[in-house]
């Protein structure tokens, strides 16, 4: 059976294109502000200046996002993997959310200034303490979504399933799972946007790789065209980690409509 796609290719470009626009705007008034008023380079490099770094210090940028990448990886599905688990626990165990989400909040008001350089003291400067900085700073907003999505499930069907003798596994798998996917995947792309970011502070606190290595380097340096150089790498990176999470969810959100209609047609 063909499964309709109301967003077609063409439609995709329409709407990405005034984002597009916005940004190529913006870059052209920074490089002529910075060509018109004759500001050092020092101060504020123009964009094509940025883009030559990146050309021309390409390799080091590739060795150095790939540690980057990997931490984020990691961490974000390590995170995804506590979420999942805890969401589930709290459901069938109500009692439990009283008592744990005052923890969760709290870990949540920890400043990031202040915990990472003792995770990197306790943990050393290899991967672990990136991965669990990762993990800290993203899993409560999925948490949060799954829970939420949890509860959004329609006590109709509930009701239903429960007069055909369904057991509470089942009920969770038929019903409030299905019904908290749109809520998971708005949590992802909230959660996804802060892995990077979180990755890269771990670099830059204490790390012997990665794109927060180059930054520091390139601060002590006094080169912020190369500091911005990375900068604009890590963004590239957030955006296709965020456009990965949303073709996953169309992905997804598709199989579970298509499901449901063969099961509604039998």
């Amino acid at each position: 059976m063909r499964i309709d796609r109301p967003h077609s290719a063409g439609a995709r470009v329409q709407t990405a294109l005034p984002a597009l626009l916005s940004v190529l705007a913006a870059f052209a008034v920074w490089e002529a502000y910075v060509r018109l008023s004759g500001i050092s380079a020092l101060v504020l490099p123009a964009p094509s200046r940025v883009i030559d770094q990146m050309i021309l210090h390409r390799a080091l940028l590739w060795q150095n996002t790939l540690p980057t990448l990997q931490a984020t990886l990691i961490g974000f599905s390590c995170s995804m993997l506590v979420a999942f688990t805890f969401s589930i626990v709290i459901d069938f165990l109500p009692r439990l959310r009283r008592a744990l989400f005052p923890i969760f909040v709290i870990s949540q008001t920890l400043p990031l200034v202040a915990i990472a350089p003792l995770v990197v003291l306790w943990f050393g400067f290899e991967l672990t303490p990136k991965i669990l900085l990762v993990a800290l700073v993203t899993f409560f907003p999925m948490l949060v979504a799954l829970v939420d999505g949890y509860a959004s499930t329609d006590r109709d069907i509930e009701a239903l399933l429960r007069s055909m003798g369904a057991s509470r596994k089942t009920i969770f798998v038929r019903a409030r799972l299905p019904s908290a996917l749109p809520y998971f995947f708005a949590g992802l792309r909230i959660s996804i946007t802060y892995a990077v970011v979180a990755a890269i502070f771990a670099e830059y606190v204490g790390a012997r790789a990665g794109l927060g290595i180059v930054i520091l380097n390139a601060k002590n340096s006094f080169r912020p065209d190369l500091m911005l150089a990375a900068v604009v790498i890590s963004s590239l990176l957030t955006l296709t980690l965020f456009a990965a999470t949303a073709i996953l969810q169309t992905i997804m959100l598709r199989w579970r409509e298509a499901g449901a209609r063969s099961g509604g047609s039998t």
